[in-house]
C-alpha cells in the first residue's frame, strides 16, 4: 500500500499539531503556593543588635488561623512571645515579637497556609553577635 506524496504527510503532521495543540491547552496541577519573599532579619544575617520581631512577607495571601512563626535558640528554647500573628491590614505579613535575645543563632519556623489550600513549613536562621567589650 503506497500513500500518496504529500497528502499522507500533511495529514500526519496536522494530527501531531493538535495533539500538541490539546495536550498544551489541558489544565496541569496547580504549582502555586506562598513563598516567603523577605524578612526582618533577613535569613542568615549576622546583626549587631538583637531585634525585637520577626516580620515575614509572602507572594499570596495567608491563613491567619493556620498560619504561624516561632523563634528557637540553637539550645531549643522558644524565645518568641508567642504572639504570631497575620497582619490585620496585609495578609501576606506574618510577625511575631521576641523577647531580649542574647548572643547566638536563632532558628525562625514557619508554617503557612495560602488562600489557594497549600500549606508551607520552613525555616531559617538569623546569628545576633556579641557585642565588643566597651560598647
Amino acid at each position: 500500500m503506497r500513500r500518496s506524496g504529500r497528502g499522507g504527510w500533511r495529514s500526519v503532521a496536522w494530527r501531531a499539531a493538535a495533539a500538541l495543540a490539546v495536550a498544551a491547552s489541558a489544565p496541569g496541577p496547580a504549582l502555586a503556593h506562598a513563598v516567603l519573599v523577605r524578612s526582618t532579619p533577613p535569613g542568615r544575617a549576622t546583626l549587631a543588635d538583637a531585634p525585637t520581631r520577626v516580620q515575614l512577607w509572602f507572594n499570596e495571601r495567608l491563613e491567619p488561623a493556620f498560619s504561624g512563626v516561632t523563634v528557637w535558640t540553637a539550645k531549643g528554647e522558644q524565645v518568641d512571645q508567642r504572639d504570631a500573628r497575620v497582619a490585620p491590614d496585609d495578609s501576606k505579613q506574618l510577625s511575631v515579637t521576641l523577647a531580649p535575645l542574647a548572643p547566638g543563632t536563632y532558628t525562625v519556623r514557619y508554617r503557612v497556609l495560602s488562600v489557594d489550600g497549600h500549606i508551607v513549613d520552613s525555616s531559617f536562621t538569623f546569628t545576633v553577635r556579641a557585642k565588643a567589650p566597651g560598647r
